[in-house]
């Protein structure tokens, strides 16, 4: 192997990350989108008072067709939208 031919592969490596994060990002109602799993899988945090059930539904089918057509990748990308509500309440 020559020497560097692995910084090439790793700056690709979280360019394409970053990308990952950046397309899942500019759907509205998105707060905060991760690549993991080596870029196999996008969790995609959304805010639940403007995103409801079925939009996430939808968002998630939308971001994994955007990712279809703007990406080259190799596999499958896993795309998961996550809308909690936490309740936090302390009993003095």
């Amino acid at each position: 192997a020559r020497p560097g031919a692995r910084n090439i592969s790793a700056e690709n490596f979280a360019e394409r990350m970053k990308d990952l994060e950046n397309v899942a990002t500019g759907f509205d109602g998105v707060e905060k989108a991760y690549a993991i799993s080596a870029g196999r899988e996008v969790r995609v945090f959304v805010q639940p008072k403007s995103v409801d059930d079925l939009s996430a539904i939808k968002m998630a089918r939308d971001i994994a067709t955007k990712i279809e057509s703007t990406m080259q990748y190799p596999g499958t990308i896993k795309v998961n939208v996550i809308r909690e509500t936490r309740a936090i309440e302390f009993a003095k």
